[in-house]
């Protein structure tokens, strides 16, 4: 496991939000910060702060994607015609890891990405281990036949922390599904408030 799923839990702490709605959660116990100064008492925002702060809340959401690669994305989101904002989470909802995490076959986004990475995922027939491959409008997503009976698999398609979302459909018996169609921001069920306008502003000063 790396050093960035193992702390996966301290983006929660460090942004004092409870980011995938979790029961495990230390933010429920402890809504401050880690580490010595955890508790000292934080000033107003700058304006600066709260759209570093939109920042990090949506790349910690998705992984912890790391900076060089979701500037990419924003990049990408500012070619495409259309609001830049809607234009990056609709990149960011076809990751492959994501569509795998929104189908429910894995408890986290971080576990999602290592079952992709581990080549357990079939993508319209084919093994993929991509996580960062852009799932396309119709592409069928299945878990490979050895690796339905995986208890991780199933613990998290029988999970009831969270919902599919309309935009993707699944069969959890069978473990395959498809991408449906690109979803709006008001369509990603968000445990949290996600604010992409504000990304946008960080990027473009």
């Amino acid at each position: 496991m790396t050093k960035r799923a193992e702390s996966k839990y301290k983006i929660n702490r460090r942004l004092g939000v409870n980011l995938w709605g979790r029961a495990k959660s230390p933010v429920n116990k402890r809504e401050y910060g880690p580490g010595q100064h955890g508790q000292r008492r934080k000033n107003k925002p700058t304006d600066f702060g709260v759209q570093l702060m939109a920042k990090q809340k949506l790349k910690g959401y998705y992984g912890n994607i790391g900076e060089k690669q979701f500037r990419k994305y924003y990049e990408e989101a500012v070619r495409r015609k259309g609001d830049t904002s809607e234009n990056l989470i609709e990149l960011l909802e076809r990751r492959l890891d994501c569509v795998v995490y929104r189908m429910k076959l894995a408890v986290t986004p971080f576990a999602a990405r290592q079952f992709v990475n581990h080549g357990h995922v079939l993508v319209n027939g084919k093994r993929l281990n991509i996580a960062s491959y852009i799932v396309k409008d119709g592409d069928q997503i299945e878990v490979k036949e050895k690796s339905k009976q995986l208890t991780m698999v199933l613990d998290a398609a029988q999970s009831g922390e969270r919902d599919v979302p309309e935009y993707i459909e699944v069969d959890h018996r069978a473990m395959r599904g498809r991408f449906v169609r690109a979803p709006k921001v008001s369509d990603v069920p968000y445990p949290v408030q996600m604010e992409p306008n504000l990304v946008v502003e960080f990027y473009s000063r």
